[in-house]
């Protein structure tokens, strides 16, 4: 049926429209425009006002209700007069004549903005009081019943759409694409107001006496709002359907804010793991921690490491794995240059994301045209505030329900480690564990880690068994012709015995980070004292399922 209303040629032109808006970014221009092209103009207070301030004949709402606004402008659109001009159908003689019976008017047109009532919240000051006086009646009431009507109201509920809708004004009218095309923008957007209504109003400890009630992490409802980006050609198998949404207000720095400037179309696995790709480049400030590379498969760092500049970043993250780097994504925390890539061209790459590239860069890429390439503006602080720009909350669904947790975005510092060994791990050493353990949080659960100079030397991820993990890490090291001689190794949680240490150390492991919490834990520091190694507790476990 939507196709059926869509291809009809009809156009529209409206006589009256009704003006009501809080944000009146570019209103003034377009109520010129409407009335430059013989439109009636309706408004209420404040945008009222400021029309007829600039010379706009403008009839405020109360004189076309015959009614005035009451209840300190709680009630003022709220009367047969609007909405009986807004549902009325034009095809049905029946309804036209009922206007005509009682006086009303079609209108033709609304362009309505509601409260500000996600800003008003947004402060942290806000109480509740001030949450309830910006929740919008009269202006969602009347978007409801225009969006109602598509096909006889335009209904605009956003400064974007002035420009198009004048357009087709001004040639003609508007289609009944236009029209269909507004009505679910308009209702799209009434959803979204009341889940933000509700998602505030639902997550209050209401207190007698108290303006500003306590807010608890998680509201009694949950509703979220994602706009979609573009459907995929399938999902994480070619049976399955897929498409890709983001948030209302995406983050700064998010990959849903990545301009490809090249290649193939994103598939939903390349997404998946560019996200993780990108997350785990974002743990590294370029200004403090130099040039940062994340080659990731499967969901898992393969290779990661720092370095001078982009090139050696990425040769040192290449030279953990080459193998498992084929076909890998590819992330970079600074802008590529033509050296970097030239080195990076070498391989088969799935993936390519950096903030910036240069076009001597870009120009190595032209001739690899299925290479992704995606460039994602930094944050307004640049590398430094990418923190800022993380989720806060993860969810994660299950059968016909959701799971929500805080995201896992602890961030550990020197201060923060306890030594529990006899031997007290070098300045070096502790700067190979706080970098291994920073890659330890975006590798699969079980976790094991080896790193050291600022490079990963083995990754085992995913396992069933802790053991397993380090056996795998030691191997793809050994795969590569890597030494894992005076490595530091992280484990995503406590080992349960002290097997998982000995491993490690046998491997050449002179340092461990681990969260601790064992009942074992005496066992396991015996162990390490045993062994001659160091072994330091971070009181935080990053298990990544």
């Amino acid at each position: 049926m939507e196709a059926h209303f869509i291809q009809q040629p009809h156009k529209f032109n409206p006589m009256n429209a009704l003006i009501s808006v809080s944000d009146k970014t570019g209103i003034l221009e377009f109520a010129k425009a409407l009335h430059a092209l013989g439109i009636h103009l309706i408004s209420t207070g404040g945008t009222a006002k400021l029309l007829a301030e600039n010379s706009l004949p403008v009839t405020e709402v109360a004189e076309h209700t015959g009614f005035p606004e009451m209840l300190d402008g709680r009630v003022k659109t709220l009367h047969p007069k609007v909405h009986g001009g807004l549902l009325a159908r034009r095809d049905l003689p029946t309804h036209m004549a009922a206007l005509k019976t009682h006086g009303i008017d079609a209108i033709d047109l609304l362009v309505v903005n509601l409260y500000p009532f996600e800003a008003t919240v947004a402060n942290v000051g806000c109480t509740l009081e001030d949450a309830i006086e910006n929740i919008d009646i009269g202006g969602p009431a009347m978007v409801r019943s225009a969006a109602k009507n598509w096909k006889d109201v335009g209904v605009l509920t956003d400064s974007a759409q002035y420009a198009q809708v004048l357009t087709e004004l001004k040639t003609g009218g508007l289609t009944l694409k236009t029209k269909f095309d507004l009505s679910v923008a308009a209702f799209n957007r009434v959803s979204q107001y009341d889940a933000a209504i509700s998602n505030y109003l639902s997550s209050l400890n209401f207190e007698e006496g108290n303006s500003t009630p306590s807010k608890q992490l998680f509201p009694g409802q949950s509703n979220a709002c994602f706009v979609k980006l573009q459907d995929l050609r399938y999902g994480e198998n070619p049976h399955q359907s897929a498409a890709f949404y983001r948030d209302l207000q995406p983050a700064p720095g998010s990959l849903v804010t990545a301009q490809q400037l090249q290649g193939k179309e994103l598939s939903y696995n390349n997404i998946a793991d560019a996200d993780a790709a990108w997350e785990c480049v974002k743990s590294f400030d370029a200004a403090k921690d130099g040039a940062a590379c994340v080659i990731l498969k499967h969901a898992n760092p393969c290779g990661v490491a720092v370095g001078k500049d982009a090139l050696e970043a990425y040769s040192k993250a290449f030279a953990t794995d080459p193998t498992s780097a084929f076909g890998g994504i590819i992330a970079i925390n600074c802008p590529l240059d033509e050296r970097a890539a030239l080195q990076m061209s070498k391989q088969f790459i799935e993936v390519l994301m950096a903030p910036g590239f240069t076009p001597e860069a870009l120009a190595v890429f032209k001739t690899k045209v299925n290479v992704r390439i995606l460039q994602i503006a930094l944050p307004p602080g640049g590398t430094s505030d990418w923190d800022n720009g993380r989720n806060a909350v993860e969810v994660k669904r299950v059968g016909s329900g959701l799971l929500m947790q805080t995201a896992d975005n602890h961030e550990l510092r020197l201060a923060d480690l306890k030594v529990v060994t006899q031997k007290q791990p070098s300045p070096q050493q502790l700067q190979d564990l706080l970098f291994a353990w920073k890659i330890a949080k975006f590798v699969k659960s079980n976790a094991i880690v080896f790193c050291k100079d600022g490079m990963t030397m083995g990754v085992g991820a995913g396992q069933m068994s802790r053991l397993d993990s380090a056996r795998i890490a030691s191997i793809k090291a050994k795969h590569a012709g890597l030494s894992l001689q005076d490595t530091a190794v992280a484990s995503d949680a406590f080992f349960p015995f002290r097997d998982g240490l000995d491993v490690v150390v046998d491997a050449g492991a002179s340092c461990i980070i681990q969260p601790g919490g064992s009942i074992r834990d005496p066992e396991v520091i015996a162990a390490a004292n045993e062994r001659g190694v160091a072994m330091v507790f971070s009181g935080v476990r990053h298990f990544r399922h």
